[in-house]
């Protein structure tokens, strides 16, 4: 599905709170630069890095908002937002993923445990099911990879 995307020339967009918000930034930058093979810059994009965004969007609409306010801003239909919750109850996933619904953008949750409530309002999802966020993180940036591999494999250029 990602691959599809990128080859349709949709963006990813990713957004996760706390470590979550560093897989978001380390798979997105993976996938702007490279994983392992030598390729195109590709467009994806953590909603976790624009400080000014986040911070005016907190204030003046509430936490809850900082990525659903970006999404319905920079994503359109065909774009793939990927929500990374290790409870899968974030308040602000939640928001974001609906928005991003609301809007015709896919949805994919990157989850733990039971995948709370994510699990339900995602399109497609990808679930670590232990309840141990060191766990569910370590698999989380696995899966990551995962995927990073299969991008650069998909879009690798001959040598």
């Amino acid at each position: 599905m990602l691959v599809a995307r990128l080859r349709a020339g949709n963006r990813i967009f990713l957004c996760g709170n706390g470590g979550s918000a560093a897989d978001a930034q380390h798979i997105a930058a993976e996938m702007v630069c490279r994983f392992e093979a030598h390729r195109r810059a590709l467009p994806a994009i953590a909603l976790t890095t624009d400080t000014s965004a986040l911070t005016a969007i907190a204030n003046d609409f509430g936490y809850e908002r900082v990525f659903a306010r970006q999404v319905e801003a920079l994503a359109r239909p065909g774009d793939l937002l990927i929500g990374i919750s290790t409870s899968g109850n974030s308040g602000n996933i939640i928001a974001a993923v609906e928005q991003a619904r609301d809007m015709g953008v896919a949805t994919l949750g990157l989850l733990g445990g039971d995948g709370g409530k994510l699990r339900g309002l995602v399109n497609h999802e990808m679930r670590v099911p232990v309840r141990e966020t060191a766990r569910i993180q370590e698999c989380h940036i696995l899966i990551g990879h995962i995927w990073c591999g299969m991008i650069d494999e998909a879009f690798a250029e001959p040598v």
